[in-house]
């Protein structure tokens, strides 16, 4: 059905080919529920895993796992394949590698607080514009004194300690109130409440075991398990927008190839962009536009074009849109903003097409070899090669157990870090302060030093002696020097060196 150079999608009054080498140039599947998007989605990852393409795809109905067996003939399949005038299907299944953010029904995915950011912690934790910016400040004096966030508690002790002690930082990074503490402390709250801690810690995902081959050639499907990731959409959405950030920040410049690096795919799209700050959207397009250099191809799924912010949808090149809906005025505006993105056909009314689509037909537009779009065609989507449907518990299971990766990510690690780091010096302060206290009680008997009569001066102003100035010193630079090592990314994420 496919060959490196070209890939068998749809046939109608022609065949339709998608080319690998612009398939880094983004693209669109769009319907409504029930039309063929699933399909289309399943046919565009298996064509791109059989050429060698990673892909990622985020199963947020759990019938996208299936892609890993082989199909089989059914009545209603042989109807689609005679209408197409197909001979035959190489039914297949394509390698596939489990994930899952709560550690069910995947490899658990994880990442650090340091690593995802301020900017998008922010939006996962609903952050207004001021408590944003005292959570830029927390990383900030973080990265400056050299302290690892790796989890929530972490966050929650650098939270504590910058809170207790916020005059002392208010000169150099700003107003630090305590409500916005608070605020920021109750949004992580209620993170943990739904299981977004998971999340969190270590070993962290490195996101080159998504971009890998089996033994022949072909690329592995990541599968995210989002069936309950999806009940909550700002974790669901941070966490797609901080992976497309992680292979934007650690994947190297390439250009155009011949066929992508890996393909992403995102379900549910129009919850990355639903109350998006218009900072953060700012970024979420510009790494779109750049991240194609990386040879990455970013696919998103929704019901409706008009979901996807025009700057992003305009750099969206290859689209597939099945049937809509138009009941209503707002509906039929949506469907002739859909057909305003495709290139006109002059055999085909384009509006009054989206309406007649059946179930597996769409209108498709794909570039050309110079990166043109092509003329919009109406063809049905070709069938897919692996089980349509879903797997057993069991058949998951043993794929989880046999991958490298489950020894890799199975166990929680937890090195020192901020929580461990701030509880040490509240410790060693405390115990200081004890030994002041308990020398000052010896040499003050009545109140007043045992010679000469003269009261001591209180324990609380005593100078740093040489050795204590020396250590601050240290410290101080060691902090500086860190700072300037620590860079972020667009996203906020934190470059690895």
């Amino acid at each position: 059905m496919s060959d490196q150079s070209r890939i068998f999608f749809a046939k109608g009054k022609n065949e339709i080919y998608l080319l690998p080498k612009m398939s880094n140039r983004h693209g669109l599947i769009s319907g409504a529920t029930g039309t063929g998007k699933t399909v289309s989605l399943k046919v565009m990852a298996e064509s791109f895993s059989a050429i060698g393409v990673p892909v990622f795809l985020a199963d947020v109905k759990g019938d996208l796992a299936s892609i890993c067996a082989a199909g089989s003939m059914n009545p209603k399949l042989q109807e689609r394949i005679s209408s197409l005038g197909i001979e035959s299907i190489a039914f297949q299944g394509f390698p596939t590698t489990f994930w899952d953010i709560f550690g069910k029904a995947g490899h658990p995915v994880r990442t650090t607080i340091s690593d995802m950011g301020p900017l998008l912690l922010s939006r996962l934790l609903d952050l207004n514009p001021t408590q944003a910016g005292v959570l830029n400040i927390i990383f900030k004096i973080a990265d400056d004194q050299g302290i690892l966030l790796l989890d929530l508690k972490d966050l929650k002790a650098m939270l504590k300690y910058i809170g207790d002690n916020s005059t002392e930082f208010t000169t150099e990074y700003g107003n630090i109130s305590k409500p916005t503490i608070g605020a920021i402390q109750r949004g992580l709250l209620a993170i943990e409440e739904q299981g977004g801690d998971l999340f969190f810690g270590e070993p962290a995902l490195d996101i080159r075991d998504m971009i890998k081959t089996d033994g022949n050639g072909l690329g592995y499907v990541n599968i995210l398990a989002s069936d309950q990731i999806i009940s909550t959409p700002l974790l669901y959405s941070t966490f797609l927008l901080w992976l497309l950030s992680e292979l934007f920040e650690e994947l190297p410049e390439v250009g155009d190839l011949d066929k992508p690096k890996i393909v992403f795919f995102f379900d549910e799209a129009h919850l990355l962009f639903n109350d998006v700050p218009e900072a953060l959207l700012e970024k979420i397009e510009q790494v779109v536009r750049l991240v194609r250099s990386k040879g990455v191809g970013v696919y998103f799924i929704t019901q409706n074009p008009v979901d996807i912010p025009e700057t992003v949808l305009g750099q969206l090149g290859n689209k597939v849109q099945h049937a809509l809906r138009a009941f209503t005025p707002k509906e039929q505006a949506a469907i002739k903003a859909a057909a305003d993105t495709f290139r006109p056909n002059p055999e085909l009314v384009v509006s009054e097409a989206i309406l007649d689509l059946r179930v597996g037909e769409a209108l498709i537009s794909f570039l050309d070899q110079e990166g043109r779009p092509s003329i919009v065609e109406r063809a049905f989507v070709l069938p897919p090669r692996s089980l349509f449907g879903t797997i057993s518990p069991e058949i998951r299971s043993n794929i989880m157990a046999a991958s490298p990766l489950n020894v890799k990510y199975a166990t929680i690690t937890d090195r020192e870090s901020a929580y461990e780091v701030l509880i040490e010096r509240a410790e060693r302060s405390a115990k200081e302060m004890e030994s002041k206290a308990s020398r000052a009680e010896m040499q003050k008997p009545g109140g007043e030093r045992s010679s000469g009569g003269a009261k001591e001066r209180p324990a609380s102003r005593r100078r740093d002696t040489p050795m204590e100035k020396a250590t601050k010193s240290f410290m101080t630079s060691v902090g500086r020097q860190i700072g300037r090592e620590v860079v972020r990314g667009l996203l906020g994420s934190l470059l690895k060196k």
